[in-house]
């Protein structure tokens, strides 16, 4: 069926020439600028027709790849009940983003940013058996997150569109199977919305679960931080491994230095004239359990306070006044002389450097050749570095790059934690009861529209990929002519029997503003119809991606426009897919 053509003098379409005052990176601006969407209040945001189509786009990818890999979509309700969030111990450990409301009868709910505790609860009653594992379940929902600060536009909102997948298994051979295939199906879903991506290591936060992957969207604009190498690793730095290798400055007997009024690894290696790679930096802290726990990395390295967790059990930075309690000194700690009971826990690059560049703890003086094993002991090593670029890939060795990037999706394997915790059993082929293994998968809709936005534009605007343009073609006449009109009426019908989305700009409005509204909308391809093409028996064809302008007989336009949309349906991903117009 033939799609109805749409009319910019109709289309509820209002573009701004300039962008709001509160808009700071490209997606916000040109979204709102193109009359894609408009802000409601701080972080939600309402979708106009143009925005809920690339929207829509968006989420008929991702239906598909999961509909392909055998899930099958739900919806559950917005509103959960916080007995469910109790059952899982989140209710108290999400903290502050989790918005929560009571009702008139005093009953507390809150409002799901995710839905382990939900699928969890209505599992639990209904899949009895090992013989109906394994069994995916998927959304898409709007999702809410309390943001202390929402910004960016649609990557930090308080209101978010979310699709997420859960999959119940009985072994975790069968959660690795589902998992590796929603990897892929994640892949795709990149691949077809246009995106230049990295699936990289990550921390699972708080979902839980011990293996999980990312998949940013690389971006200067995006809030993460990773890092990769040309072998294809990559990772959040806040996962990644750290390896680095720091530099030795002095080998010989232990020296106490003076060094007054020097408090940070940038002044004690000014001061000493050395890289900040021969210091040792020191962090204090308590475990869970009250224990006076003091780190120790790199110096040119800052603590992972992730990793810090994990290797402590539980580590929380003392307060100045609790380190002055404990008898040390800030900007002057070290190894040597600490507080009878701490706990030393340093960076296992450090076990390599035989004598180290450390605070005295004495206030204004520090050690050079502090000897581990003479002067020192560490109690455990532990990869407690963040991973920056520079560092060694940990796969081959070479130099890790940086990048930012958008998280626009992550896999996860939560394993047992939310059924256990939540009585969620199945009766397994011997007859025991037992937990399911679950498996956890989210794509952010509509961040991933404003990742593409991010990746896809120029000063000019939006330039979308063919697969989640609001419309694949802009029919531009120039005048109101008669004939101009009536021509820019026939291509327009043409190209949409062409199983195209054809948009009309049938404004009163001067060729310069419906140029300008094309490039900032983004339509991948003008046709431009005016009086002296005609007269030559031609029309201009313009490559929004690329700007690239040409002109073609009228005569050939629909034979060339119908071989392009045969590549356009060869090629799922539809970037570029109006390339062979312009082809030598």
């Amino acid at each position: 069926m033939t799609a109805p053509i749409l009319r910019m003098s109709k289309l509820y379409a209002p573009t701004l020439k300039e962008s709001p005052n509160d808009a700071e990176i490209a997606s916000h601006k040109l979204l709102l600028r193109a009359g894609m969407m408009r802000k409601t209040a701080s972080g939600v945001y309402t979708f106009l027709p143009l925005g809920y189509k690339v929207l829509a786009k968006v989420e008929a990818i991702v239906r598909e790849e999961m509909d392909a890999i055998g899930a099958q979509e739900i919806m559950m309700p917005a509103l959960q009940p916080a007995e469910l969030w109790h059952e899982s111990g989140r209710w108290n450990d999400y903290g502050p983003e989790l918005m929560r409301l009571c009702d008139r009868h005093d009953h507390d709910f809150c409002l799901g940013p995710t839905h382990e505790e939900l699928i969890t609860s209505l599992v639990r009653n209904e899949l009895r058996s090992y013989k109906q594992l394994p069994l995916s379940l998927y959304q898409i929902q709007v999702k809410f997150r309390d943001e202390i600060r929402p910004r960016f536009g649609l990557l930090r909102s308080r209101e978010f569109i979310m699709k997420d997948a859960y999959s119940f298994h009985a072994t975790q051979e069968s959660l690795q199977e589902t998992y590796d295939d929603m990897s892929r199906a994640y892949g795709n879903i990149c691949d077809r919305c246009g995106l230049d991506y990295r699936p990289v290591e990550a921390d699972s936060g708080q979902i839980g679960g011990k293996v999980t992957t990312e998949f940013m969207a690389l971006a200067p604009a995006g809030e993460a931080e990773l890092v990769h190498c040309s072998c294809g690793y990559a990772a959040n730095t806040e996962a990644g491994e750290c390896i680095c290798h720091p530099t030795l400055y002095k080998n010989e007997g232990l020296e106490k230095i003076a060094t007054p009024n020097v408090h940070t690894i940038e002044e004690l290696a000014e001061f000493l004239s050395i890289p900040e790679s021969s210091t040792v930096k020191a962090l204090s802290g308590k475990s869970d359990d009250g224990r006076l726990v003091v780190m120790f990395v790199p110096g040119d390295h800052e603590l992972n306070e992730i990793k810090a967790s994990r290797a402590a059990g539980g580590f929380t930075l003392l307060t100045d006044g609790e380190m002055e309690a404990f008898g040390l000194h800030k900007g002057s700690m070290g190894p040597v002389g600490l507080p009878e009971g701490a706990y030393v826990i340093a960076d296992r690059a450090l076990e390599a450097v035989p004598a180290w560049v450390v605070g005295a703890n004495e206030d204004g003086y520090h050690y050079v050749g502090a000897a581990l094993g003479r002067d020192f002991t560490v109690d455990q090593w532990a990869d407690l570095s963040v991973v920056k670029p520079g560092d060694m890939c940990p796969d081959c060795g070479l130099p890790l790059q940086g990048a930012r990037g958008i998280e626009v999706s992550q896999v996860f394997q939560l394993g047992t934690k939310y059924s256990e915790s939540m009585g969620a059993t199945f009766m397994d082929e011997d007859g025991k009861e037992k937990p399911f293994i679950m498996g956890c998968y989210g794509v952010g809709v509509s961040r991933t529209v404003a990742a593409i936005v991010e990746q896809h534009s120029d000063e000019g605007g939006i330039a979308w990929p063919m697969s989640v343009a609001p419309a694949h073609v802009c029919v531009i006449p120039l005048s109101q002519d008669d004939t101009v009109m009536s021509t820019a009426e026939k291509i327009a019908s043409q190209l949409a029997d062409l199983d195209l989305e054809v948009v009309i700009d049938d404004r009163k409005e001067r060729p310069g503003v419906k140029f300008a509204d094309a490039d900032l909308i983004g339509w991948p391809l003008q046709v431009v119809v005016g009086k002296r093409g005609l007269e030559n028996g031609t029309i201009e064809v313009k490559l929004r991606r690329t700007g690239e302008k040409r002109d073609v007989p009228l005569s050939t336009l629909v034979e060339l426009m119908s071989f392009a949309r045969r590549q356009a349906k060869a090629n799922k991903s539809g970037v570029g897919t109006f390339d062979v117009l312009f082809a030598s």
